[in-house]
């Protein structure tokens, strides 16, 4: 059984889901009381006077707003208190986000949409890519099957790009932004995030036509009404655990890491021995690969994230994917230049790349390593968007 990092919220993103789907992805602790809706009924929500602490972190919530409405109440307060007592968690937490968290900026910034959203992916899974609930919701944004189809990742016997962080965070990104786009307002695209977009058209007009989360919330789903608070709460530990006296503990993997794109199988467990690299960190930084093995092609390359090694490894890398027997091959000892990190298609023709649902081209110019400004000269495009369906020449040839 998996328990969310909201102890009350029986979550699974996109997809609704019972109470069934609620996440362990780590020792949460567990004596804490849950919070249901009624449990703080007696709080003071709608007094005009707050306490001095209550004012403090009102201010500090206020000093680091900025897209997002990080509106304070008592259902704030709640999860404030629960996620400053856990810790050791919150500072692991705090540790993997040095890692993932410019992984995110990056992506959001592509997207335009706030990168103060990243926090999502916390509540999500506590930024863990193999978190796995128990209706089948995966990785650190949680995507359900036919969600993440929709949104262009692909999942087969070799690969779910649902634990990809990257992958899986345009993905995020483009749900999160289609559903501003029909709301108008960052929380209300929180909340879908987690009931769907029919839950908040329902809710808004059981209330009257209102559009603004506390105004629905009443009508939303129990875990939707809890799992807005429990964002704004996490964004403010992340950025006041100090006055907490929680302590960022270090990530436990590299945070220098270099990107080669792989065009054609070869496994892990191999890159492992020829780079001299724990097969556990590799698997850490690429765990969408189900199998241990990259299926890739010339046609279908894939990403390989490795931490940053010595350059003359990269010519056993490059000898091994250019023998036989990539996959369990042993690395030779000939001397070959670095593998590049970027895509050339075989014999200088162009190769071409269907876009998919939630794709941006800086999403597509990541994968194959190609910078978004040659995307847009071989195409002679002359806007950022990816049209759904469009063929992109992905080369110069």
């Amino acid at each position: 059984m998996k328990r969310l990092f909201i102890p009350i919220l029986c979550m699974v993103s996109l997809q609704f889901a019972n109470a069934s789907s609620i996440l362990k992805s780590g020792p949460l602790n567990t004596s804490t009381q849950l919070f249901g809706d009624t449990t703080f009924a007696h709080a003071a929500a709608n007094n005009a006077q707050l306490n001095a602490d209550q004012s403090v972190i009102k201010q500090r919530l206020d000093a680091i707003k900025k897209d997002v409405p990080l509106d304070y109440n008592e259902f704030v307060q709640n999860y404030i208190d629960l996620y400053s007592q856990n810790r050791e968690e919150m500072g692991h937490v705090i540790g993997l986000s040095k890692y993932y968290f410019p992984i995110y900026e990056k992506i959001f910034r592509d997207a335009g949409i706030p990168p103060e959203i990243e926090y999502l992916s916390i509540v999500e899974s506590k930024l863990d890519p193999n978190a796995i609930s128990r209706v089948g919701a995966t990785g650190p944004w949680q995507f359900m099957g036919t969600t993440a189809k929709m949104y262009g990742l692909n999942m087969d016997g070799y690969i779910d790009e649902r634990r990809d962080p990257v992958r899986a965070s345009y993905a995020a990104a483009a749900y999160l932004k289609d559903a501003y786009e029909e709301f108008g307002d960052w929380l209300l695209a929180i909340a879908s995030y987690n009931c769907g977009k029919s839950n908040i058209e329902n809710a808004m007009a059981k209330a009257g036509g209102a559009t603004d989360f506390w105004s629905i919330r009443q009508y939303l789903p129990i875990e939707t009404r809890n799992y807005v608070p429990a964002y704004i709460a996490v964004a403010y530990i992340m950025n006041y655990y100090n006055k907490h006296n929680i302590t960022a503990q270090p990530c436990s993997f590299s945070l220098n890491i270099d990107t080669v794109l792989i065009d054609r199988q070869i496994s892990l467990n191999n890159i492992s021995n020829i780079l001299g690299v724990d097969s556990k960190l590799l698997s850490l930084l690429n765990p969408a690969y189900r199998m241990q093995v990259i299926n890739a092609s010339a046609h279908s390359p894939r990403r390989l994230i490795i931490p940053q090694t010595d350059p003359r490894k990269y010519a056993a890398l490059y000898d091994a994917l250019n023998s036989g027997d990539a996959i369990n091959g042993a690395p030779s000892q000939k001397t070959y230049a670095p593998l590049h990190t970027s895509y050339n298609a075989p014999d200088d023709k162009p190769a071409y790349h269907k876009v998919k649902r939630g794709e941006t081209l800086a999403d597509i110019a990541d994968t194959y390593g190609v910078d978004v400004n040659d995307l847009k000269t071989w195409n002679h495009l002359h806007h950022n968007k990816a049209v759904v369906g469009q063929r992109l020449k992905i080369s110069h040839g």
